[in-house]
């Protein structure tokens, strides 16, 4: 049987590792060929496509760039267009995440956070636009359930996951008919690198699921792949995959 992405071209921003690499391996399961975007990841990009490689010959690759440069963006779609022959699906992982308390935010706070959760996946789906168009292809941002429920002391970041899902929105009603554009809401998926939830913290995160635990890197993975391969018929809505968090805070 013919896999269900077969011949279909994805760019997984920030698709190296955690999320992201579960995103990219889902894709490439189905069949697609994936450019794996990474600003300082490179090792595991490498690791993660010499896997791919050595699964499906040719059929993925890696590109290092720096979200916050626009010409580096607009580089992005390009180098996946000359690599693949096409665009099919982008999906707008990439992110940065740290604390900005009111009294303490600062322009390069402002300049980061929005930079990268919200500008340069405007800007990556200007570029891909065409591309998506000839293809009848799809955008898949991925967003947070803090775009409707702010989380405290993570003020900037909240505001552009903000726009992030009103983007998707927008360039749903702009890019349709011929590209449909949904987002993910990922809950308590990964803790983050930096230490900054300590257990008493993830614990009370976990205590307002309604399913009393954190999610996987595949659950936000599969619920990608679902709106990329089998939704046709949904566009402009963002899923929540949360452990029903968000209705209950």
């Amino acid at each position: 049987m013919t896999a269900p992405l077969s011949g279909r071209v994805a760019l997984v921003t920030g698709g190296a590792k955690r999320v992201g690499a579960a995103i990219v391996r889902r894709l490439h399961g189905a069949g697609a060929a994936v450019m794996v975007h990474h600003r300082n990841s490179q090792k595991d990009a490498k690791k993660l496509i010499d896997e791919l490689n050595g699964a499906r010959a040719n059929s993925a690759a890696s590109v290092r760039a720096d979200l916050l440069n626009l010409s580096a963006v607009a580089e992005l779609v390009k180098t996946t267009v000359e690599r693949f022959g096409g665009l099919d699906i982008l999906v707008n992982n990439a992110s940065t995440f740290h604390p900005t308390p009111v009294g303490e935010i600062k322009s390069t706070d402002w300049d980061d956070l929005v930079g990268t959760n919200l500008k340069a996946p405007l800007f990556l789906a200007q570029a891909a636009a065409p591309h998506l168009r000839k293809a009848h292809g799809c955008i898949v941002n991925i967003t947070d359930i803090h775009a409707d429920r702010p989380l405290k002391r993570y003020v900037v970041y909240s505001v552009a996951k903000a726009g992030l899902a009103g983007l998707t929105r927008s360039l749903a009603r702009e890019l349709g008919p011929e590209v449909r554009v949904n987002g993910v809401a990922p809950g308590p998926i990964l803790w983050p690198d930096d230490g900054s939830f300590d257990e008493v913290a993830r614990q009370r995160v976990v205590s307002h699921t309604l399913l009393k635990r954190t999610g996987e890197a595949e659950d936000i993975a599969g619920t990608v792949y679902f709106l990329v391969a089998d939704a046709p018929y949904i566009t402009g809505q963002v899923v929540a995959v949360d452990g029903g968090r968000s209705i209950n805070l």
